[in-house]
């Protein structure tokens, strides 16, 4: 918590403070389309479209989003209001394996990295400044140059005294830029940011501040803490307190469990055959169950989502009698769910899953009407399946009723929907197991 030596009597941040607490926020910029264009340097400049796999637009370089490309736009439409796009199929391996250079990058600087996301970290600098020999502005200067020149992509980064505030300010000069806002800095500074710009602030929760004149962030953290409390709870007066320069969220370095997993699949063209949908879900079941065994998790309760060609979705979820990691019992519930979503007039092109009420995953002992020796049995063939899927790659064992999708060979796509690295194999290498390298390219020279 912020040292009262440090506060005015209102809360505020001293006059004097500089940055007593050093929280970095790394954003990379428009990452997947940054990284397609880092590997092909002849892309850098053009309009980048990821997504090519899915039909419609997943990440845009800022060129596209000039040009009025959004993100989840139909690539028809992508087309038509930015002809001269370089639409590219999804590499997310690839992009796994820079996110993990990214955090690599970082690391250099301090241990204390949350990994917020695929491609944004949370830094915490604070006491740095001796090991560096350098002020907490030229520590992440250094950082993001270090990013920007190793990877080949841009990195925008904003530096304050808690993760709220270094979140703001990594929005402002997007994209490429750098903001650091020092506690004396604070309230000018707030001043001209509007409310909406705030982390945990949504659109309800905005709209109702507005009601009361609460417009920009100082106008919110002006304002009593009683009176945000009574407004918007415990959480309100967590964000208030943030926006006052006050840390109440400190970075977690440790890997977090995820409260849900979720898969979804989109594929092309839109299909009406119930086998193929089915066998689509199922595939969303296995690789969910494959995370949730990973970070020793089992599930309680299961939701499926299908959605058609036109872009309407429908689903049911049920809750499980009895928590487990076993894709067999998880396919099981799936599947009868599956029955009373599935619409035979409907043709379909994603389907989903997603697993909740997650607890940590233990034999523990059998329910007087349950059978032992099957959950025992279930137990034994998910730590087979994950043991020859990481011998052999993702998949290499799976269930009967996901086999067919090879089959449809309408549903594989031309060669350019998938990834080179998918396509240019080394040796030894399968579609599924390949080595950790983002791209593999031989040039002859004389």
């Amino acid at each position: 918590m912020w040292p009262s030596s440090a506060s005015t009597s209102d809360g505020w941040p001293s006059p004097l403070t500089s940055l007593p607490r050093a929280i970095a926020h790394v954003d990379c910029d428009a990452f997947f389309a940054s990284v397609e264009q880092a590997l092909r340097p002849e892309l850098k400049g053009l309009p980048v479209v990821t997504g090519k796999e899915r039909g419609i637009a997943a990440a845009m370089s800022y060129e596209a989003k000039r040009r009025g490309v959004v993100r989840g736009m139909r690539l028809s439409d992508v087309r038509r209001v930015c002809p001269e796009a370089v639409v590219l199929p999804n590499d997310y391996e690839t992009y796994g394996l820079f996110s993990k250079r990214l955090f690599g990058i970082l690391r250099r600087y301090t241990p204390d990295i949350e990994e917020y996301s695929i491609d944004e970290a949370f830094v915490d600098l604070t006491g740095t400044r001796r090991t560096h020999q350098a002020s907490y502005e030229d520590i992440a200067l250094r950082m993001k140059a270090a990013v920007e020149s190793e990877l080949g992509i841009t990195v925008s980064v904003g530096l304050s005294l808690t993760r709220s505030l270094a979140k703001i300010c990594s929005k402002e000069r997007k994209p490429a830029g750098f903001v650091c806002v020092k506690g004396y800095e604070l309230k000018a500074y707030l001043a001209h940011v509007p409310a909406d710009r705030v982390c945990g602030l949504g659109p309800n929760s905005v709209a109702l501040l507005a009601k009361y004149g609460v417009r920009t962030v100082l106008d919110y953290a002006s304002r009593p803490e009683e009176w945000v409390r009574r407004l918007l709870g415990k959480t309100g007066v967590e964000l208030w307190w943030e926006l006052r320069g006050r840390a109440v969220y400190a970075v977690e370095t440790a890997l977090k469990a995820p409260a849900s997993v979720s898969k979804t699949k989109t594929f092309t063209p839109p299909s009406g055959d119930r086998e193929f949908v089915r066998a689509q879900l199922l595939r969303n079941v296995e690789s969910a169950c494959i995370k949730l065994r990973r970070h020793g998790l089992a599930l309680k309760a299961i939701g499926v989502h299908l959605t058609t060609d036109e872009f309407r979705t429908s689903g049911l979820s049920a809750e499980l009698s009895r928590a487990t990691s076993s894709t067999i019992r998880a396919v099981e519930a799936a599947s009868e769910l599956f029955v009373r979503v599935y619409d035979p007039a409907r043709r379909y092109r994603r389907t989903g899953v997603v697993l909740s009420e997650l607890e940590p995953d233990s034999a523990g002992q059998a329910d007087l009407f349950e059978d032992a020796v099957r959950l025992a049995k279930l137990r034994g063939v998910s730590a087979v399946v994950d043991e020859v899927n990481r011998l052999y790659g993702k998949h290499a064992l799976h269930l009967a009723a996901t086999d067919g999708l090879r089959s449809y060979a309408q549903h594989l796509g031309e060669r350019g929907d998938h990834a080179r690295r998918k396509i240019d194999l080394l040796r030894g290498e399968t579609h599924r197991q390949r080595l950790g390298l983002p791209v593999w390219e031989v040039r002859l020279t004389r």
